[in-house]
């Protein structure tokens, strides 16, 4: 039995970072450096893209578990709502754990996001220097929360 417990808290959290912005996701994996974080980190540039990333296709395997997502709500092709919209939808990934970081401060973004289950909603202009305390906090919630 301690066995199968330190398997199961040794695994990693793999984090998928959801952006079309190059310099936003740049600004990710600098503040985890920093944070001295070594999760891996896959990244996306849309919704569409991620959905390629947790599914998984003929080239690649799906998205190890457990896992967190990281979304932004503004990109092309598929935005940020639609792709929640879609992975609340798909039993093979309802129970995915998502933050959105995002530059947009509208309350129908905002309301949008909590009505598919997200675990937070933070604007990226509002985290400014405190970004590394952001990425901190994130980190300590994977290790403090029970995956499925």
């Amino acid at each position: 039995m301690k066995e199968l417990e330190a398997i199961r808290v040794s695994r990693e959290v793999t984090v998928l970072l959801i952006d079309d912005n190059d310099v936003d996701r740049e600004g990710v994996r600098r503040a985890f450096v920093k944070a001295k974080i070594k999760n891996p980190v896959v990244e996306a540039k849309d919704g569409l893209d991620g959905l390629e990333k947790l599914r998984g296709s003929a080239e690649t395997p799906p998205l190890p578990r457990p896992y967190l997502i990281l979304l932004d709500i503004n990109m092309p092709r598929m935005a940020g709502i639609e792709f929640l919209r879609t992975v609340r939808t798909d039993p093979a990934l309802a129970d995915s754990l998502v933050f959105v970081l995002t530059t947009s401060k509208s309350d129908e973004d905002r309301m949008a996001s909590y009505d598919f289950n997200v675990a937070g909603y933070i604007i990226k202009s509002d985290v400014g220097a405190r970004f590394l305390r952001l990425v901190e906090m994130i980190e300590h919630y994977w290790k403090v929360v029970e995956f499925p």
